[in-house]
């Protein structure tokens, strides 16, 4: 393996030498490269004892001035990444020009071309590919950027803040200029230069302030935005109702690039956005892209105060905003559509994901200790947990004392860089409560456990649950200590209705859903008042990113798919139930004996397809088993395709035994025409369609081509395509073949086509990612297109984990490839290789050996950190 790269400690915070109180950019924008003129106006940092002034960058340097003097190579030394300027004075000015080639920049950080237009991505550390300068969150200034380039070329010329002034440089170029009124770090800078057009439209805010919209894309994609500026719209609405926060600047804009590596990104008044996230038109885009897209334009919006208004300190305290505005933009997402729904997706994600984070050998806490390449650290931990740890404030304070809090931190902090400590005391001195013990959430990695018991006492008519609670060792935390969680619960009756909850010593009930604070290891509660043996349902609404063990019975948990009143509880009992089963499956196979499914776990299913009460969006949710992925998370050691094996046949045994309740359920829910208030219908219809399509009767397959042909929205497309993914036949090729034709100048709805492609189960998968790589509408080049393909395939946990270790060989080649070109969409796929001590020991060996292939290359910092934990 290459010699180890640096490693940053968050015990080594400093505050910076220096500080830097105004930037003035010049962008001078040619055909062949673009030059940046930068004025830095620099103070010393207090009693700063530093005498040199070190930069951050990488770009190429022209010529550096100080108080308007050229310096030459005697005063300045350039070394790999910094600049260092000796012997500074006090304060000073500091003028750095540098010439940057961004149609070169395959990395999508810094300033980059795509399709003939330029953009830039800073966050974290792509400012310092564009300029020298402290490329660090804690250095806040006001900017201001004048951009000159050609007028026909680039008529667009956009960056943060509000227009101040624009005109002509001469006959052929012009120039515009943008002021930010507002601090602000350097990760927060963004430019956009090139051929756009905007779909335009205006907000009046609480005070009456009238903020301009802009949408801009290229021209081709303007049909596809109206749906993002509503959700613009609603995310302004929402934030002022619920939290108080105005926006602050004459416009708010979005750009949408196809080239980007995240989702989105909350530059100041300018967010650049991944093309995925702006444009949908019903025949383009599916429910979930719709939902999707409020989500994320919310969540970038909020950043304008959980992240820009108020910042983090350092990199290390990154959950401070993300997780914060994760949980800001689930509860948007909560109140505008299904709440009951949207928690629980969001819990299966954090499942699917971030508990395998926690479990693995890239484990870490939401505010990690240390790094070597800060673009691994935005994770599911950061993001998702980070947001559960958010949301467990507001379980333990209430919604009203969680604002208080909220407006505390603000009062504090606004134009501050700030840590995840000054949050959490913003919560605790707002509702004077001691969290101390909370703090463990930040600084301790893995999965708490929390094991429950119980105990009926009929003489006494009370009901006692003890609850122990445990964390894994993780890398680097052998011992954990006790945190502090609040576990949510009600107590189910014999009649199915919540009874009144009275904790011994308390004189009345306190409603029939309760909080309760554990904090020990291990804690005992008493509830009197209970006339007979109840049913606990725990964890309600999922109020910690816990796991929970509690040894209900099977009858018990089939009453709590049928009567719990909470959402999420209702759904829990039929995955517990399912994950019982495929763990006595496992077994079987293991052992030798014969698969059955039992007569109890088909009637639950009968029982929640028969119910015409339920929502049609929560009954899909709570008919849909546990992926692969999840299964092996419940097994010590893992034989992927004995996974694969049990949950087929599972799928098989439902679908023929409940065939009639099947079809009738897609009958019951298809719709004349296309209704956004519907998706609830289309998502179960579909789900019975894909569930129809594993009978080996023709029909089925004849229903999913005839609903293909006659769809008139994206939905119903996708939700044919998907049952007729993993099935041979002529069906499936003609309309996969029609599909690609149809779409080939889309390339959002070729991503689709190539997440088909790599995540089917059919025999021969390999070979059809291999060839889809030559597809035209596929580039490596392009982070959505290597997620749709080699990240679908990453997480085809069948094919991927194929026993000759082809999976393993075709995926490391292709990150080898990909990490000459953008090591961070290369760090990305090569989680994939993440749970190798999981697998059973054939697996693991070759799954090794090309772990320890890569680690022998010449590997970017991204890919390397990533290769060398899992091999530790």
């Amino acid at each position: 393996m290459a010699q180890q790269p640096e490693v940053k400690y968050r015990k080594d915070y400093q505050a910076p030498a220096f500080l830097i109180d105004r930037v003035d950019l010049v962008f001078d924008v040619e055909d062949e490269s673009t030059r940046v003129q930068s004025r830095l106006v620099v103070t010393r940092n207090g009693e700063s004892a530093e005498r040199d002034l070190k930069l951050d960058g990488s770009a190429k340097l022209l010529a550096v001035l100080l108080d308007g003097e050229k310096l030459d190579e005697s005063r300045y030394a350039l070394a790999e990444d910094v600049l260092t300027v000796r012997q500074v004075p006090d304060s000073f000015i500091l003028e750095v020009e540098t010439e940057l080639d961004p149609a070169a920049n395959t990395s999508l950080m810094g300033l980059y071309a795509s399709s003939g237009n330029l953009f830039t991505q800073c966050e974290p550390e792509g400012f310092r590919k564009i300029t020298y300068y402290l490329d660090r969150p804690d250095v806040m200034a006001k900017f201001t950027t004048t951009i000159k380039a050609d007028k026909q070329k680039y008529p667009v010329l956009l960056s943060n803040g509000n227009k101040v002034g624009e005109g002509m440089v001469d006959k052929k170029r012009h120039w515009v200029k943008w002021v930010d009124p507002y601090r602000k770090p350097s990760y927060l800078f963004a430019l956009v230069a090139g051929k756009l057009t905007a779909l335009r439209d205006k907000f009046v805010t609480m005070r009456g302030r009238e903020v301009a919209l802009e949408i801009w894309t290229e021209p081709a994609d303007q049909d596809k935005t109206a749906h993002a500026m509503e959700s613009v719209k609603h995310s302004m609405k929402w934030d002022e109702e619920r939290f108080g926060l105005e926006y602050d600047l004459d416009i708010y804009m979005i750009v949408a690039v196809g080239d980007f590596n995240m989702g989105a990104m909350e530059n100041k008044g300018l967010n650049i956005f991944n093309t995925k996230y702006v444009l949908a038109r019903q025949d383009t885009a599916t429910d979930s892209d719709f939902e999707d897209i409020e989500a994320v334009i919310g969540h970038e919006y909020f950043h304008n105060w959980t992240g820009n208004r108020v910042t983090c300190r350092d990199w290390f305290q990154l959950s401070l905003k993300e997780g914060l505005t994760v949980y800001r933009d689930q509860e948007f997402s909560a109140d505008i559509y299904s709440r009951a729904v949207k928690r629980i997706e969001d819990v299966k994600g954090l499942r699917m994901a971030q508990f395998p984070e926690d479990a693995g050998p890239t484990a870490h806490p939401i505010r990690p200790d240390s790094y070597i390449e800060m673009n691994n650290f935005y994770t599911m931990t950061v993001y998702e947990k980070g947001a559960e740890v958010v949301r467990m404030y507001e379980t333990l304070l209430g919604r009203d004392g969680f604002r208080k809090g909220m407006d505390l931190y603000f009062k504090r902090h606004d134009g501050q860089a700030v840590t995840c400590d000054d949050f959490r005391a913003a919560m605790a001195d707002a509702n004077d409560v001691d969290l101390s013990q909370f703090a463990l959430w930040y600084s301790q990695a893995g999965t708490p456990r929390l094991a429950v018991s119980s105990r009926y006492n009929p003489a006494e008519q009370s009901y006692t649950l003890t609850v122990k609670q445990s964390c894994p060792a993780t890398p680097g935390q052998q011992n954990k200590l006790p945190f502090h969680i609040p576990l949510a619960l009600g107590l189910v009756g014999a009649d199915g209705q919540d009874l009144p909850l009275r904790l011994a010593g308390e004189t009345e009930a306190v409603g029939t859903s309760r909080v309760l604070d554990v904090k020990a290891a291990e804690q005992s509660f008493t509830f009197v008042g209970i006339p007979a043996e109840p049913v606990p349902s725990l964890l309600r609404g999922f109020s910690a990113p816990v796991k929970l063990e509690y040894d209900w019975r099977d009858d018990q948990l089939v009453f709590l798919m049928a009567n719990d009143s909470d959402s999420f509880c209702r759904w829990e009992a039929g995955q517990i139930f399912a994950e019982r089963l495929f763990r006595q499956l496992i077994a079987d196979v293991a052992a030798g004996r014969e698969l059955k499914l039992s007569d109890t776990f088909i009637g639950a299913f009968r029982a929640v397809l028969k119910d015409l009460g339920l929502d049609p969006a929560f009954k899909a949710l709570m008919l849909n088993l546990p992926t692969e992925g999840e299964i092996l998370e419940m097994v010590e050691v893992a034989d992927p395709a004995v996974i694969h094996r049990v949950r087929e046949f599972v799928l098989d045994q439902l679908a023929q035994a409940l065939r009639g309740e099947w079809r009738e359920a897609y009958e019951l829910n298809l719709t004349r025409e296309y209704k956004t208030q519907d998706s609830g219908k289309r998502s179960l219809k579909n789900r019975a369609l894909w569930m129809l399509n594993r009978l080996d009767d023709a029909w089925p397959a004849e229903m999913a081509a005839k609903q293909f042909r006659d769809a008139d929205n994206m939905t119903d497309q996708m939700g044919a395509l998907l049952a007729l993914r993993d099935r041979d036949g002529q069906e499936r090729d003609d309309c996969l073949t029609d599909f690609a034709s149809r779409w080939q100048n889309e390339a959002l709805v070729m991503d689709k086509f190539f997440m088909l492609i790599g995540g089917s189960q059919l025999e021969g998968t390999l070979q059809r990612v291999e060839a889809a790589l030559q597809h035209p509408a596929f580039s490596i080049k392009n982070p959505n297109k290597v997620r749709s393909l080699l990240g679908a395939f990453g997480a085809n946990l069948y094919h991927f984990h194929a026993a000759d270790g082809s999976g393993y060989r075709f995926l490391a080649d292709r990150i080898l490839e990909l990490d000459t070109i953008n090591p961070q969409a290369a760090s990305g796929l090569t989680r994939a290789f993440r749970r190798l001590q999981k697998l059973e020991p054939a697996r693991r060996a070759l799954m090794r050996a090309e772990l320890e292939r890569m680690a022998q290359a010449e590997l970017s910092k991204d890919v390397y950190e990533i290769v060398s934990k899992i091999l530790a």
